[in-house]
């Protein structure tokens, strides 16, 4: 099965008539599963944090905001620029 990460953050442009595609560097794969990995965990913790203290940590969702942010950044600026 194709990694759906990579396969996302590859570049496909036309060139000379021919769609050439640039896969992403492994590392930068590797950052953004971390970065989706640690956003669901931090999501994770919110809930628990709602359901058994009963009270909105911001300092949590602030942490959440911005790590989700920052992959989406990533996906925007290695998906555009051509």
């Amino acid at each position: 099965m194709a990694d759906p990460i990579k396969r996302a953050l590859t570049r496909r442009r036309v060139q000379r008539g021919r769609i050439v595609s640039e896969e992403p560097d492994e590392q930068l794969v590797y950052v953004v599963k971390f970065g989706i990995g640690m956003t669901v965990c931090l999501a994770a913790i919110e809930i628990a944090h709602l359901a058994l203290l009963r009270t909105w940590n911001s300092e949590i969702f602030a942490a959440l905001t911005g790590l989700s942010g920052t992959v989406i950044g990533i996906f925007v600026g290695k998906r555009g620029g051509d």
